[in-house]
């Protein structure tokens, strides 16, 4: 198990263009598909990961292997999951240092963006879906909409800092959910 939890994490962690938010619905598949854990453990990991310090896909790796084989699970998850991006990164590096202004790598990266974007929208998606906020309209879909509009126009109108809106929505949640 830990020798699959490497490898799965590695081949992700191979594959993260555009950072930890477009490989969570990766990651997802990855351990609802395998019986790790369900759609929701893994919501709850989400929620936990994103408001923790770090990368969200290293966070939820370091989760899910702590999950499956307790700290074993976690450091060869961490692992898995960082290994490509140092040895890609100091790759990339040297080759961004030496052709950064060829035309055929600005174009390359004005074609990731679109995919980077598709994979956020699609991971935040999978969390409404998961949290149940798409198909059952009760109270919890009020609440959980409300906090989504306040935090958002929080950010996007007021400019409010995001810590300030992480620490606030999470004590709404312990107010609404508790």
């Amino acid at each position: 198990m830990l020798a699959e939890l490497f490898v799965t994490f590695l081949l992700i962690g191979f594959v993260s263009v555009g950072g930890g938010y477009s490989m969570v619905s990766v990651i997802e598949h990855e351990a609802v598909t395998q019986g790790w854990m369900n759609a929701d453990t893994f919501s709850g990991m989400i929620a936990v990961a994103g408001a923790s310090p770090g990368p969200i896909a290293t966070n939820i790796a370091i989760m899910v292997g702590y999950y499956t084989q307790g700290w074993a699970g976690a450091a060869v998850s961490a692992i898995g999951m960082t290994l490509p991006s140092l040895l890609l990164v100091i790759a990339a590096g040297m080759l961004f240092a030496k052709f950064h202004r060829h035309g055929i790598v600005e174009s390359a990266f004005y074609g990731l963006r679109p995919i980077v974007a598709a994979l956020i929208f699609y991971a935040a998606y999978r969390l409404l879906l998961n949290g149940g906020a798409i198909f059952a309209f009760d109270w919890n879909t009020v609440w959980f909409l409300a906090i989504f509009a306040g935090a958002f126009i929080a950010l996007m109108r007021f400019r409010v800092h995001p810590l300030a809106v992480i620490a606030v929505s999470g004590l709404v949640g312990v107010t609404v959910y508790a």
